[in-house]
């Protein structure tokens, strides 16, 4: 018996063995947070790059940021196309699937793209959503949080159809929410109204409609007032650029912006 038990339990530890040794393969990251410019400490390189991680898994395309100096003063685009030929990344292959934002902070410009995946569901109109969110955040110094917004907005749009726009207020949760609960409380208080019985007296009960009638109408026409108000052209935000080719023929969408 006691040699039963000990060869149970032999087998169960070599069968629970190999899971486990998957885990820790699993949770192997991949480097997608190039701080060149050094403008994140330690911790939050570290958080980044996990989130990065997590939700790039997710849309199998690799979410990307890279921060440089730019000391040969490289135009910013022309930088995001080398790095992308030359770092070869992508999800599940080289120079696949992935969305880059390059930080040159020697112009204070930045750059998005989206390659193969990350050009479809990321075009230049989403692309320049995200330029739009995250610019104030850089023009203030937070880049931790402006980064954060970038990764999670690149998640949330990459959930959307292609030329759908991931804004719209129909795909608001909150918006959802609320029509929710005004369609049951407009259902709730008709059910209620109707439960305790309908009036079926009214005026004509009592009215004598051969002694009934208008005695007097009088219209009178006081004034019409006209009022001009300027509209505001908009002049819209530092957004735009568009995408292009890289130098090794990976086509991007692109949004160019300025802090």
């Amino acid at each position: 018996m006691n040699r039963r038990i000990i060869a149970i339990l032999f087998f169960l530890a070599v069968y629970l063995a190999v899971p486990m040794e998957t885990t820790v393969a699993a949770t192997e990251l991949k480097t997608l947070i190039y701080d060149e410019a050094g403008l994140l400490t330690q911790d939050e390189y570290n958080e980044l790059n996990v989130m990065a991680n997590k939700y790039g898994a997710e849309r199998e395309t690799d979410i990307i940021i890279y921060t440089t100096n730019n000391e040969d003063n490289v135009d910013v685009m022309v930088m995001t196309q080398d790095f992308y030929d030359e770092q070869a990344p992508g999800y599940d292959k080289a120079h696949g699937n992935a969305v880059i934002l390059t930080m040159d902070m020697r112009n204070r410009d930045f750059y998005l793209a989206g390659f193969y995946k990350g050009k479809e569901y990321l075009d230049d109109g989403r692309l320049d959503k995200i330029n739009a969110k995250i610019t104030p955040d850089l023009a203030n110094g937070d880049y931790k949080l402006a980064f954060e917004k970038y990764i999670k907005t690149a998640h949330r749009y990459m959930g959307f159809e292609p030329d759908v726009n991931p804004d719209n207020i129909l795909f608001n949760g909150w918006f959802q929410l609320a029509v929710s609960l005004g369609v049951g409380g407009l259902v709730v208080g008709l059910m209620a109204y109707r439960s305790g019985g309908r009036v079926t007296v009214n005026r004509q009960t009592y009215e004598d409609a051969s002694t009934s009638g208008v005695l007097e109408h009088r219209d009178q026409y006081l004034r019409t007032t006209t009022t001009r108000q300027k509209i505001e052209k908009n002049n819209g935000g530092g957004s735009g650029g568009g995408g292009g080719t890289t130098g090794g023929g990976h086509s991007h969408s692109g949004s160019r912006g300025s802090f």
